[in-house]
């Protein structure tokens, strides 16, 4: 690993932990020129994840897509960039465990939601409302009612 100090050549390995739930490595490395400290980190390659949109039309998965449209649905709530980084972990995690090479859209939207829904309503009935397309009132008003007897079933169970 070339040193970002010195330019030299050569490290020594200080320190390995696995970050990120196991899936990456984080090392602490030490110039054997200069002295100079450094981290870098060690990842899976991850096979090539084609998304399949509504339109047909295909393109590569883009965990940011993900992420923007959360931090615009959750705009002026109390979620925490840190919740919404781990909703795209898990959709990705959960996408990549079905071992295919394209998923659609519509399954990562479902698996959005599945998760945001527990986080905050207000920023899941947002990101569903842009997601789902609502057409009119009546399709509002019944995700609106499900979320309402979901947390009924909460409230009773708590």
């Amino acid at each position: 690993m070339r040193c970002p100090k010195c330019h030299h050549n050569s490290s020594r390995v200080v320190d390995s932990r696995q970050t990120d739930d196991g899936r990456t490595i984080r090392r602490r490395r030490e110039c054997e020129n200069c002295g100079f400290r450094f981290t870098t980190f060690e990842k899976i390659e991850a096979a090539p994840l084609l998304v399949i949109k509504k339109n047909g039309e295909r393109e590569e998965f883009n965990r940011e897509k993900i992420l923007r449209g959360l931090i615009r649905s959750a705009e002026k709530r109390p979620v925490a960039m840190e919740q919404m980084e781990q909703i795209v972990d898990h959709v990705e995690n959960r996408i990549r465990s079905l071992g295919e090479n394209e998923v659609s859209t519509t399954l990562i939207g479902e698996y959005v939601m599945e998760d945001l829904v527990d986080v905050d309503e207000i920023a899941y009935i947002r990101f569903a409302s842009v997601y789902r397309q609502f057409k009119d009132m009546s399709v509002f008003l019944k995700e609106l009612q499900d979320i309402v007897a979901k947390a009924n079933g909460k409230d009773e169970t708590q």
